[in-house]
């Protein structure tokens, strides 16, 4: 039987998760306000530069005065530092609370302990570590990126049923495989995705800060790397590792005027940059001054998407915390040979004739 402190714990993620895809940078945070046993108001940080879960849980609050001497139960410790928005810790000593319940502190350099310590100084009691792991598992991008100062790094590869990551041909019928748009066509990438797997694909892609691919990629496939079938507030900043004389003529990351990061050490391709594509003078083979410039950056998670050298390059070099793993209901006969993990799935999806499976690195 879970106690009163884990019941309400409880209500507060559940509100934290509901900001999921629109926070980031920022954690995603629930709060939940309660007096004389029950729960008079309740917030959670809709979107990234506005309002905090405190401060949407106090306004929801119509008269002030039922504040003073109430409980906030909030999965992550309230910051104590000026950024977009005040200090919710403030915020919380000013309405007068007269306890504090923190599911886990907040690794965040400028927070990280300050927000209880000016919550205990002003003689508020403050309880943490309630539901501490599940408060620490819904915002696990976000306190790995800030323990270790590297981006949580996601790993994402569709692959045929023999383990190929793409070929120029096939040897089995495309028309035997309900949904999947397998191309035939020479020199054109096989697409596994169905459009139900893609939608997925589109609403993981609207969660990070980032996509990551290598130059090979942008030049054979030209892709966009946006999120256009999931509703999303932002797009991920697009990161190319390699050359820009190997991108080919017009690809669409150079022309469609979105944020874009290519890092490459050829000096010939770093005098010419248009519009918002921004070139980033590092080896980009040397990955932890890859992540280290794009965390310097803000960014606190991106997802890796190829190519296949590439995505062995973040496994060879143990710079993953997890992947997800599309296998389409195709056999191919040769071509690129997926890459290989040897950890087992920690969870897995059916979706019609597709499974994806989830990975996670032991690395925390």
């Amino acid at each position: 039987m879970d106690n009163v402190d884990e019941i309400y714990m409880r209500r507060a993620l559940q509100l934290a998760s509901l900001g999921e895809g629109n926070v980031s940078p920022n954690p995603m945070v629930g709060a939940v306000i309660v007096s004389d046993g029950r729960i008079i108001g309740e917030g959670f940080h809709r979107c990234y530069g506005e309002g905090h879960a405190e401060v949407n849980a106090v306004a929801s609050v119509p008269d002030r005065s039922m504040l003073r001497g109430a409980t906030i139960y909030v999965t992550l410790e309230p910051c104590s530092h000026y950024g977009k928005t005040p200090p919710c810790a403030r915020l919380l000593i000013d309405c007068g609370f007269g306890r504090v319940v923190v599911g886990v502190r907040d690794p965040f350099p400028r927070v990280s302990g300050r927000g209880i310590a000016m919550l205990r100084e002003a003689g508020i009691e403050v309880t943490e570590g309630v539901l501490e792991e599940k408060c620490r598992r819904i915002n696990r991008r976000f306190i790995t990126a800030h323990s270790r100062q590297m981006p949580w790094v996601m790993l994402k590869w569709a692959q045929s049923a023999d383990g190929f990551i793409d070929a120029l041909r096939q040897c089995s019928p495309a028309s035997s495989v309900s949904g999947v748009q397998a191309s035939a066509v020479a020199g054109a990438p096989v697409v596994f995705s169905t459009p139900v797997t893609s939608m997925l694909m589109h609403r993981e892609r609207a969660k990070v800060d980032a996509v990551i691919v290598g130059a090979g990629t942008v030049a054979a496939d030209n892709p966009f790397l946006t999120v256009r079938h999931w509703h999303s507030r932002r797009q991920p900043l697009r990161v190319v590792l390699g050359s820009i004389d190997a991108l080919g003529l017009s690809p669409h990351l150079l022309s469609d005027g979105l944020p874009t990061l290519i890092f490459t050490e050829t000096v010939s391709s770093l005098h010419s940059a248009p519009g918002a594509v921004e070139y980033v003078h590092i080896n980009p083979h040397d990955l932890r001054s890859v992540l280290a410039h794009l965390y310097n950056c803000g960014i606190t998670s991106v997802m890796v998407e190829g190519g296949a050298a590439v995505l062995r390059s973040f496994i060879a070099q143990n710079l993953w915390n997890e992947a997800r793993v599309e296998t389409a209901p195709v056999c191919l006969c040769s071509g690129v040979e997926a890459p290989q993990l040897t950890q087992k799935p920690v969870s897995s999806e059916i979706h019609g004739s597709h499974t994806i499976e989830w990975y996670e690195s032991s690395v925390k």
